[in-house]
């Protein structure tokens, strides 16, 4: 029988303290995972509904992410970990079960539960009062998924180069509809900044109608302040534009909002959040696994 994700959590962490503060792979923990188990070679392929992935790999990646977001483990590079002081101390005591329950002492972990979990306050309401259907439960499922899943490609995509920053909005932007051609948005977005993109991007494939875009890729919490606006928006009356779309992978101050309300021209404002959100809709950085269809009875067939 495989083991619950939770279960895999402390054997995951033995693994990574037994590298003596090297990185590991995570192919690697899932294969000794699977020999410590003793897992058969039925229970090592088989897959989620999908038929995309195995659940050993699908159980073992949330044992991973829980410990990642509670700062048990680090991200190194792709798919590759080091044990951090945090988890190392969380091994000291044998007796100690290594759960969700025990990652809720950790704020990182209390406050990314509560950004997935904020948009399922009705779906809460309706657990409590055991009132919630099955389609109800469903839908907050899918929710819930896609709310880590948005919360995770934001932070990777913090920790991308600019050039792949810059070949990740030039994808993003075509997948929208704007450039027309990837090679016309490439061209377009060809000048590069601190940490960013500053370029322009043709509206219609003809170029007709031009937007100019400014890109931040910045951490959490070094928002966006109304002094990068009112740059932004100086550029744009260089150009004589009157469209502007401001990306960043953090946020933008509320004097920031505020002088962008203000000004004349028209300035589109996407924050980290709302970039994850649209990179999961037009499926840069991620891909469809399963596709759900949900359906009702068509009652005008059996009036006919």
């Amino acid at each position: 029988m495989i083991p619950s994700y939770q279960d895999f959590m402390r054997p995951f962490l033995d693994i990574a303290h037994q590298a003596n503060g090297k990185e590991v792979k995570l192919r690697d923990v899932i294969n000794q995972l699977a020999n410590q188990f003793s897992l058969t070679e039925a229970e090592r392929e088989e897959t989620l509904p999908s038929g995309k992935q195995s659940i050993l790999d699908n159980r073992v990646g949330w044992a991973r992410t829980y410990l990642t977001k509670a700062g048990l483990l680090e991200t190194t590079r792709r798919a590759h970990f080091v044990i951090t002081e945090r988890g190392i101390a969380a091994l000291q005591d044998p007796g100690i079960k290594i759960d969700n329950d025990y990652l809720k002492q950790f704020d990182e972990f209390i406050a990314f539960k509560q950004k997935t979990n904020d948009s399922d306050t009705q779906a809460a309401v309706y657990e409590s009062e055991k009132d919630i259907t099955p389609d109800e439960a469903l839908r907050a499922a899918y929710k819930k998924i896609n709310d880590a899943l948005a919360q995770d490609i934001l932070e990777r995509t913090r920790k991308v180069t600019p050039v792949f920053f810059e070949n990740l909005l030039i994808e993003l932007l075509v997948a929208m509809g704007y450039g027309g051609t990837e090679e016309g948005a490439a061209h377009a977005l060809g000048k590069s900044g601190d940490n960013g993109v500053d370029g322009v991007i043709n509206q219609d494939p003809l170029g007709v109608d031009q937007i100019y875009i400014q890109a931040k890729r910045y951490a959490a919490g070094n928002n966006v302040s109304a002094a990068d606006i009112r740059d932004f928006f100086g550029a744009l009356n260089l150009k004589k534009a009157h469209k502007g779309i401001f990306i960043t992978t953090s946020d933008f101050t509320p004097s920031a909002r505020e002088t962008a309300q203000n000004l004349g021209t028209r300035i589109v404002m996407i924050n980290g959040t709302e970039l994850a959100k649209l990179m999961l809709r037009y499926n840069i950085g991620s891909r469809d696994e399963q596709v759900l269809h949900l359906k009702r009875i068509d009652e005008e067939f059996f009036e006919g």
